[in-house]
């Protein structure tokens, strides 16, 4: 058989792998990032159980004054549903804003692309 030792390009990185690993382990975790991984979960999961009580509670309402047993409960509990996907979406995307919000860079954006141009023609770019 042959010799079974490494090409010199695998000994180099498995030198840098060793050196990021010690460094890793000499690396002193950030007190306030032990727990963001564990409060997003749960946020996700307050979301989605929150939306879905809310539409329930509503259709479940609905149903008991209307006297429409169990259409507005199914109704609503997928309405619900949806909602708190949604909300998960929002916040796993960072879309956090209300409903036409716009982030700083986007504002400055438009902003410098209207300067220099006369009232009407930012009104008709704009509107």
């Amino acid at each position: 058989m042959q010799d079974d030792s490494p090409p010199p390009s695998l000994e180099k990185l498995d030198e840098d792998l060793r050196a990021a690993q010690a460094k890793r382990r000499n690396a002193k975790p950030d007190p306030g990032e032990r727990g963001k991984g564990l409060a997003f979960a749960m946020r996700i999961g307050v979301e989605i159980v929150a939306a879905l009580i809310v539409g329930v509670a509503i259709g479940y309402f609905l149903d008991r004054w209307l006297g429409t047993k169990p259409w507005f409960l199914l109704l609503f509990f997928v309405l619900g549903s949806t909602a708190g996907f949604m909300n998960v979406f929002r916040v796993v995307g960072g879309l956090g804003g209300q409903v036409g919000y716009r982030g700083k860079s986007e504002t400055a954006g438009s902003a410098e692309s209207n300067e220099g141009q006369k009232p009407a023609d930012r009104q008709d770019k704009d509107g």
